[in-house]
């Protein structure tokens, strides 16, 4: 085998390698299909959906987020409160 193909996963282009030096021989692209007007209208129409989906789940963890870290904020003062008897010394002082 002098030389060999790879198929690429993400664009599906096809690369044709020397075995021997790793160089490149050749690079060939998927073809596209074109599709008519109407297919890519109702496409966008899909991916507009997709973003406003999107966009209110964002919107409703962002509300929940504020909620979430008041309440994790509060336990750790309680637990801040529970742990810490004696005040904080700062080690430079005890010279």
């Amino acid at each position: 085998m002098d030389k060999f193909q790879i198929f690429c996963p993400c664009c599906e282009a096809s690369i044709t390698i020397d075995a021997k030096t790793g160089a490149i021989l050749s690079h060939e692209e998927k073809a596209l299909k074109h599709g008519s007007f109407e297919e890519l209208k109702g496409e966008l129409g899909k991916q507009a959906q997709m973003r406003d989906q999107i966009f209110n789940q964002e919107l409703s963890s962002m509300k929940d987020r504020e909620r979430l870290l008041e309440e994790k904020f509060q336990e750790a003062f309680k637990k801040a409160d529970k742990t810490s008897t004696t005040p904080f010394k700062n080690p430079l002082d005890l010279d």
